[in-house]
């Protein structure tokens, strides 16, 4: 790796001009800065983002908190929000907090010693001190929050748009996955779907499930077969435990969609690969880091700010684990 050094070397100055060329800070005469500005472009030497705001007291790092980089879903929303940042010569560093407030706040405080500037956070926990003590610009991405700007999906007509879409073409006996408790998210497309099931009188099942994850998916498809043999519609909690689901009812000889139909939720890459593809609830998940992005950047540069809380819809798609409407 090229150092600072090196650069100085090249163009014959010290490394205090370099310094001074690479801050903007004293002066340095044309013809100097013109050589330095060869020798770092000609063995592509990069700063250390870190070192040059603290010396600046200006920084341009952002802080990105996820809580389960496992999850297809999250990349897809740092995707959108890294692109967003770059454009406006923004730079990430990223945590991974596996949904656990310790690990987060750890996270946090990193960021901080970093010089962050702002923090875009798919928190479970936006009203904690963590949040409330920061002196920097915040943003809830995929979580909602009563006192910060908030980007996030209608993911509860998202629930709406599942119970009607799988009522409408045939299920009779309904199970619904309802997502872990403490992540509001979940909670909220799981109310939106007893809604209308409520609402059309049709009986339907419960299962709590406690996380998203890949590893406890398995165990979730099988206590609903086991439960509720003759299930005939399944609304799933996000399109990995609908996965499960679906090789779950294929390990017991049902026909998907003709013997039981499956919706998930996010519409993550995956699930137009599997076979039968997955139909399922679609949250525009590079727009929303995007969108996060975008409002974050407005508040740190106290541009005008004409919405705070920005909410992006959803939309079904319709492939092969549901059936025609007739």
């Amino acid at each position: 790796m090229k150092t600072i050094k090196d650069v100085a070397r090249m163009a014959e100055v010290s490394v205090a001009t370099v310094s001074r060329v690479i801050n903007e800070s004293g002066y340095v005469n044309v013809d100097t800065r013109k050589r330095v500005e060869a020798a770092i472009k000609e063995i592509n030497y990069t700063p250390n983002e870190v070192a040059r705001s603290l010396y600046k007291r200006k920084s341009k790092l952002i802080g990105l908190l996820l809580p389960d980089i496992t999850n297809p879903f999250f990349p897809q929303l740092a995707r959108g929000v890294e692109d967003r940042m770059q454009e406006h010569g923004y730079r990430l560093i990223f945590g991974n907090s596996d949904e656990n407030e310790v690990k987060e706040l750890d996270y946090i405080r990193t960021f901080v010693q970093n010089n962050i500037i702002g923090v875009i956070s798919s928190t479970n926990y936006p009203e904690s001190d963590i949040y409330q003590k920061l002196k920097i610009p915040i943003v809830f991405l995929d979580r909602t929050s009563d006192d910060n700007p908030s980007v996030y999906a209608d993911v509860r007509e998202g629930g709406r748009i599942a119970a009607r879409e799988i009522v409408d073409r045939g299920s009779k006996r309904i199970t619904i996955l309802q997502g872990p408790a403490h992540i509001k998210p979940a909670q909220d497309r799981y109310l939106g779907a007893i809604e209308v099931l409520d609402e059309l009188g049709i009986t339907y099942n419960v299962i709590q499930t406690s996380s998203f994850s890949y590893t406890d998916a398995e165990q979730w498809a099988k206590e609903i077969f086991d439960k509720y043999i003759d299930t005939d519609g399944v609304i799933a909690s996000n399109d990995i435990i609908a996965t499960a689901v679906l090789r779950e009812a294929y390990r017991l000889g049902k026909a998907v969609p003709e013997d039981v139909q499956i919706i998930g939720f996010d519409d993550i890459p995956l699930s137009s690969l599997l076979s039968p593809s997955l139909s399922t609830i679609r949250q525009p998940a590079y727009d929303m880091g995007r969108e996060a992005a975008g409002l974050l950047i407005k508040l740190i540069e106290q541009d005008k700010v004409d919405e705070k809380i920005i909410q992006l819809p959803v939309s079904f798609v319709e492939r092969e684990t549901t059936r025609r409407k007739n």
